[in-house]
């Protein structure tokens, strides 16, 4: 078989994938496990720079863990919070984008941020007292960020893609992201 016919096996059995992964009955877990995987490798990345700054003495396979099963808790989270926005908010104009955009922030960004610390609190046997310290030293800086981030991808987002698509560019723009709240989060 030449490289080109195989190539082509190659991009049908991809293209088929990805109808199968996308489709009603497998999106939540296609959701659940794009966000599991690349909150890992943001922590994996930001891990790597800090010890190449000499911040961090080795990889911890534990706080990509930890890291790994917050993107999960936040995945859940956003497969449900985008098919209900969109039922709240159908359609694509400039008026429409704009509410979901704001409705986003106000609403998901400081849910999320809230999930994000209680499961890694939860996870590392943070006592209360500590971790709404936690959340008061370094919530606002992650909020703040939001801020700057995704009011311009969630433009896109929610004028180009189909609801199904919304988490996997979510998580794509969040793997940047996830690096910033790694170092957040540990620092």
């Amino acid at each position: 078989m030449n490289i080109s016919r195989r190539l082509g096996v190659i991009v049908d059995r991809a293209c088929a994938l990805k109808n199968t992964l996308f489709t009603p009955k497998y999106l939540f877990y296609t959701n659940v496990g794009i966000s599991v995987s690349l909150s890992a490798v943001g922590d994996i990345l930001e891990q790597h720079y800090e010890i190449l700054k000499n911040e961090w003495p080795e990889w911890s396979a534990k706080r990509t863990q930890h890291m790994a099963i917050s993107g999960m808790t936040v995945g859940i989270i956003c497969h449900h919070w985008y098919r209900y926005l969109d039922a709240r908010l159908p359609g694509r104009t400039i008026n429409i984008v704009i509410k979901k955009v704001i409705v986003d922030q106000l609403i998901c960004s400081p849910l999320y941020i809230g999930v994000f610390f209680l499961t890694l609190g939860i996870l590392e046997n943070t006592s209360w007292p500590e971790l709404k310290a936690e959340i008061r030293k370094k919530a606002y800086k992650l909020y703040a960020a939001e801020w700057i981030v995704w009011p311009p991808a969630q433009i896109i987002n929610f004028y180009f893609l189909p609801t199904r698509y919304r988490v996997l560019y979510d998580n794509t723009i969040s793997l940047g992201y996830d690096i910033y709240t790694s170092q957040v989060k540990h620092s």
